[in-house]
């Protein structure tokens, strides 16, 4: 097992969780902390679960960093509408999101590297900054150089996950759609998300 998928695993049990629904997650099996021995789960505060709610969102999303994140929070409550709704919607507008929901990759991590490297185009001009964000109606592409790439026809090929209903995907010409921002509701998330609860956590 490579150090990346060890230190993914061990981010599964320190948040309690399976966080991207992973079949060889340790924590399938063992919902212990991390360390030798596991640690005892004491309750947790109000503060406690804020923070625990805001690890497993921010975590989901791979590299993001506290600063980055706290960001697309800010901008989400300058929006009109729930500010919960509009931090998922942030967060799913993200390149590497989308490449990843698109089923290109089989891990957001993996997603990140991808773009970082210029294997993907949006709207026809190549973008290697995970972070961009795109809008209703971008046509997210693998490169034609890159389509052969052991990992991406692995992950295409792989039934592990569904995609959303906001992305549409044509796998003969390798490009995706990305139709809408999603709610809540639409994000399969295989870990239960409570974006209120970092809502709160950020407005103490």
């Amino acid at each position: 097992m490579s150090n990346r998928h060890a230190a993914k695993y061990k981010i599964d049990r320190r948040l309690g969780v399976n966080l991207w629904g992973r079949p060889k997650s340790p924590f399938n099996k063992r919902e212990s902390r991390p360390g030798q021995h596991g640690q005892r789960r004491r309750k947790l505060t109000d503060y406690g679960t804020q923070l625990m709610a805001k690890q497993r969102l921010k975590g989901y999303y791979g590299n993001i960093g506290e600063k980055q994140f706290q960001k697309y929070y800010e901008e989400a409550g300058q929006r009109r509408g729930d500010t919960g709704e509009n931090l998922i919607e942030l967060l799913e507008r993200r390149l590497d999101a989308v490449v990843y929901r698109a089923r290109f990759v089989p891990t957001v991590f993996a997603a990140r590297q991808f773009i970082n490297h210029g294997h993907v185009k949006v709207n026809g001009k190549r973008v290697n900054i995970g972070s961009y964000r795109v809008s209703d109606g971008d046509v997210i592409e693998v490169r034609e150089k890159s389509r052969e790439i052991p990992m991406v026809l692995e992950a295409v090929q792989s039934p592990e996950r569904d995609t959303p209903d906001y992305i549409t995907v044509d796998y003969r010409k390798m490009n995706a759609t990305f139709v809408r921002g999603p709610k809540l509701a639409d994000v399969p998330y295989p870990a239960h998300m409570e974006p209120h609860l970092v809502i709160e956590f950020y407005s103490r």
